[in-house]
């Protein structure tokens, strides 16, 4: 026969083990919770430094554009005006079919971007596992 002390303890298990996954269940919710929290403290940083980011942009992009024009007005010192912001235009647009060319090359090396590599390395480990050869060697 069993003690009180004893069916209090069997009790107490019991509804222990019977609130093991209400527990769980909170703590997935609890640690959602602290995810997305997380997650959104990160992203308003990253967003204001986004928008830092674009604003010095900005600026850059105005000095440069002042720049440019020193560059027209001190060269019109040695040519007329109109030569002057000729060769710095042409200059300008050297540089940007130079940074374009250079940008296409880029843009379609890394296109479309799959990770052929990792496919390929992936695909070569399922055959390993399955125990079969790799096509055309014996």
């Amino acid at each position: 026969m069993t003690t009180p002390e004893e069916g209090r303890s069997r009790r107490g298990l019991i509804a222990l083990i019977a609130d093991v996954p209400r527990l769980i269940a909170e703590l997935l919710q609890a640690e959602i919770d602290a995810l997305k929290a997380e997650i959104t403290s990160k992203l308003k940083s990253a967003g204001i430094g986004a928008g830092l980011l674009v604003g010095a942009g900005v600026f850059a992009f105005f000095a440069a554009l002042v720049l440019t024009a020193a560059g027209v007005l001190a060269l019109a010192l040695v040519v007329p005006a109109w030569a002057a912001a000729l060769i710095v235009g042409g200059g300008l647009l050297l540089l940007t079919a130079l940074l374009g060319l250079i940008g296409y090359g880029q843009l379609k090396r890394g296109v479309p971007p799959t990770p052929a590599d990792t496919i390929d390395s992936v695909k070569e480990d399922v055959r390993v596992i399955r125990g079969q050869r790799k096509r055309g060697t014996s």
